[in-house]
């Protein structure tokens, strides 16, 4: 089976990730591409090597109406996903979407009520959870290397020169660190605690808006924590320019990676017991695989549209603690 996807945007993380993680994949085959601009349609297809008899599209209904297209890839500014998803559900098309689902709570419950409805894949684009390091990392905590969890930390942070970035904007976004990069290391913490830790019962936030003044979010602190009683804590920014980090702490050990919350699958992670090998592959690709495997097994995805909008209840309520 050969699942034909569309890149719903050209922007940099399809032009260079996404697509070209999707040529790694096995039974994916790009077969369409959206842009606002034909000619960047065009210039994107034949770049990627899209394969549909009509492969550019400026607008949406032609592109869903194709009935060889499987599947879409959401790589559009945050405040266009609702709306995509929503309606690549309504034509039969399965989703996944790129990080955070959407810039609400009621938009992530009318794309996960969509989908369902309409009996598609959902899924939301958290790529570290497929850095092989971390499921390395994950695989040793499941077996109880470190104990019983105490603390998780995660930090990514980058800097920008000003505020013209979309995410800095309210029509375009509802955050901009946290959607940036925090959602990624929301999502980090949840990947690793949820399991053997519960559910979010507490969460605790500052954030900063005061270089450029501006509606969004320009650092954030965010603490949780669990049912057990463990806590985590992350810090995005787009103020700093800083290694990335995540540590894990338990009863009995810990982990600490380095430099492994980017967008690629590099990085170093030492453990209490030394350092912990690793290959190094593409993220993206093992999230596409997932997806494409979804589709083809008829299962959920690795990171379903109820744990995207769990994320993003959570971001909701990180801006609402810090305004509080």
């Amino acid at each position: 089976m050969t699942v034909n996807i569309a890149m719903l945007g050209t922007g940099s993380i399809a032009d260079d990730a996404l697509a070209p993680a999707l040529q790694q994949v096995a039974g994916a085959n790009l077969w369409s591409v959206l842009s606002r601009d034909r000619a960047r349609a065009r210039a994107f297809a034949q770049r990627h090597d899209a394969s549909g008899p009509a492969p550019a599209h400026d607008a949406l209904e032609t592109l869903l109406a194709d009935p060889d297209l499987d599947a879409v890839i959401i790589a559009t500014p945050d405040h266009l996903h609702a709306a995509q998803a929503i309606a690549a559900a309504r034509a039969g098309k399965h989703v996944l979407t790129e990080k955070p689902m959407a810039t609400s709570v009621e938009k992530g419950e009318a794309m996960v009520r969509a989908c369902d409805d309409a009996g598609v894949k959902l899924a939301a684009g958290y790529h570290l959870r497929w850095h092989a390091g971390h499921r390395k990392m994950l695989a040793l905590i499941r077996a109880g290397a470190v104990g019983e969890l105490r603390h998780v930390r995660t930090q990514w942070t980058f800097q920008v020169p000003d505020a013209s970035n979309w995410r800095a904007r309210r029509d375009t976004a509802s955050w901009w660190s946290l959607s940036g990069v925090g959602t990624h290391c929301l999502d980090f913490i949840r990947w690793v605690m949820v399991p053997g830790c519960g559910e979010v019962v507490s969460l605790a936030s500052t954030i900063s808006r005061d270089v450029w003044n501006g509606p969004n979010d320009e650092t954030a602190v965010v603490s949780l924590r669990f049912e057990s009683g463990a806590t985590a804590e992350f810090c995005c920014s787009v103020l700093i320019a800083a290694p990335s980090r995540a540590e894990v702490y338990g009863s009995d050990g810990y982990i600490h990676c380095e430099d492994t919350l980017t967008r690629f699958g590099a990085g170093v992670i030492n453990t209490h017991d030394g350092m912990l090998a690793f290959d190094v592959t593409d993220p993206y690709a093992g999230e596409i695989r997932d997806f494409v495997a979804a589709i083809e097994d008829h299962r959920k995805p690795e990171v379903d549209g109820r744990e995207g909008l769990r994320n993003v209840e959570l971001l909701a309520q990180a801006v609402a603690s810090a305004e509080a």
